[in-house]
């Protein structure tokens, strides 16, 4: 019930938006506040010179985004917003919390390991776009930065038929942030993170530093 009544209230929502810029007349100030929805592949990089693979990893998201026009004619603006993000990941890294300590190490004996995080979004845009007040179908290329503060994390991982999970470990990098770019036209969009921030805090693997970070690509689709 509590599914059929968001829907609901977001279609209510959309036709609002539709009708208040179909009354605007060419030339008028208008912005493009939108509901954003991605879906991207990921992956780690950066990694560990002992940590060789990751297996197929993706990661969605969602949020709302509000514009603050830059020019008149509205096809410059910065835009501001916030969102959910869900990361899964396939990965090599072994990791433990033992006695409040990360631990981490490379075991090629263990199966299923997977990371999961669930993380609040704060995206920072500047955007330039080829539309005006009555015209919905434009090229756009938004570009800059979002913040990503983690809610939960998880490391999980099978041995010896003995399944081992770690919540939110006390190493792990709770504010991330990284450049973002968003190019495509109408309501099909590519779209990349590219990490700044490793994900792990004081991370190390016989002696090395992990500095692991994310890469996501993938599509991303905006809603009037």
């Amino acid at each position: 019930m509590n599914k059929v009544l968001s829907f609901t209230f977001s279609i209510f929502c959309a036709s609002i938006m539709y009708a208040q810029k179909d009354s605007l007349h060419l030339g008028d100030r208008y912005a493009e506040d939108q509901i954003y929805a991605s879906i991207s592949y990921a992956q780690f990089f950066n990694q560990p010179q002992e940590i060789t693979k990751s297996d197929f990893s993706y990661a969605i998201s969602v949020g709302f985004i509000k514009d603050i026009i830059l020019n008149k004619s509205g096809t410059v603006s910065i835009a501001g917003g916030v969102g959910y993000g869900f990361d899964f990941f396939n990965h090599e890294l072994k990791v433990e919390e033992i006695n409040n300590k990360t631990v981490f190490s490379s075991d090629n004996t263990i199966s299923n390991n997977v990371f999961k995080a669930h993380n609040l979004e704060f995206p920072l845009e500047l955007r330039w776009r080829t539309s005006n007040v009555n015209k919905y179908s434009f090229w756009r290329i938004y570009t800059g930065i979002k913040f990503l503060y983690n809610v939960s994390n998880k490391f999980e991982f099978e041995h010896n038929a003995i399944d081992y999970s770690y919540k939110n470990i006390s190493d792990f990098n709770k504010l991330q942030y990284g450049l973002t770019l968003s190019a495509g036209y109408d309501e099909f969009n590519i779209n990349v993170f590219y990490g700044l921030t490793p994900i792990f805090k004081n991370g190390n693997i016989n002696g090395e530093n992990i500095n692991t970070k994310v890469l996501k690509f993938g599509l991303i689709f905006y809603i009037l």
